[in-house]
């Protein structure tokens, strides 16, 4: 079965860094777009970056210059490094992998700024 495992999350100051890693198992990997998404307390789910399987990528405005998404197929891991952390991205981050008419989502990691 799918399964999508995220680490990495954590308490950093203002304009701090993490990386977020998703591990992948139950699919093939090489041949899937995956997303990070984030949810901030009270607010709505919120793409932040895809990764397609041709590398190609994407990102919310908000991120952009300071999110990159990245995959490793041989390790099936996707990444998100984040720089120039800012309070308004503490949130939950959570790993998507979009099959079909289904959602895989994994259980989520706690990203807190501080300012």
């Amino acid at each position: 079965q799918v399964q999508l495992v995220e680490s990495g999350g954590g308490l950093v100051q203002s304009g701090g860094s993490l990386r977020l890693s998703c591990a992948a198992s139950g699919f093939t990997f090489s041949m899937y777009s995956l997303n990070w998404y984030r949810q901030a307390p009270g607010k709505e789910r919120e793409l932040v970056a895809t990764i397609r399987a041709s590398g190609v990528s994407s990102y919310v405005e908000s991120v952009k210059g300071r999110f990159t998404i990245s995959r490793d197929n041989a390790k099936n891991t996707v990444y998100l490094q984040m720089n120039s952390l800012k309070p308004e991205d503490t949130a939950v981050y959570f790993c998507n992998l979009p099959w079909g008419s289904r959602n895989y989502w994994g259980q989520g990691t706690q990203v807190t700024v501080s300012s």
